[in-house]
């Protein structure tokens, strides 16, 4: 799925980004390596053990990264606390689960 990620934000000037479902941060590094002209990046993940593995992953671009321990529902809240009124891109993965 990175590769149509990628293919998605091709050619987009990307200053500001919000990836909902930050996980291991794959995406968000590959996301960062195509797109250096990103200034903030904001990662969202429920599970806080994914975000320190993130941290971790992501540490060549910890002077634009953010880590928020939260759902990605929110994410207005997010940014309206960050003071972030607009992104440029943003990334969610939206798992849907049926009983039957």
């Amino acid at each position: 799925m990175v590769d149509e990620v990628l293919r998605a934000f091709e050619g987009i000037v990307l200053k500001s980004f919000y990836e909902g479902t930050l996980g291991a941060g794959g995406h968000a590094k590959a996301i960062l390596k195509a797109h250096p002209e990103i200034e903030r990046y904001i990662g969202c993940d429920r599970d806080p053990e994914a975000i320190e593995i993130a941290r971790a992953e992501l540490d060549p671009w910890k002077e634009k990264v953010e880590f928020v321990h939260g759902n990605f529902s929110d994410l207005d809240l997010q940014l309206r606390e960050k003071g972030i009124e607009t992104v440029d891109g943003f990334f969610l993965i939206w798992e849907s689960h049926q009983c039957s």
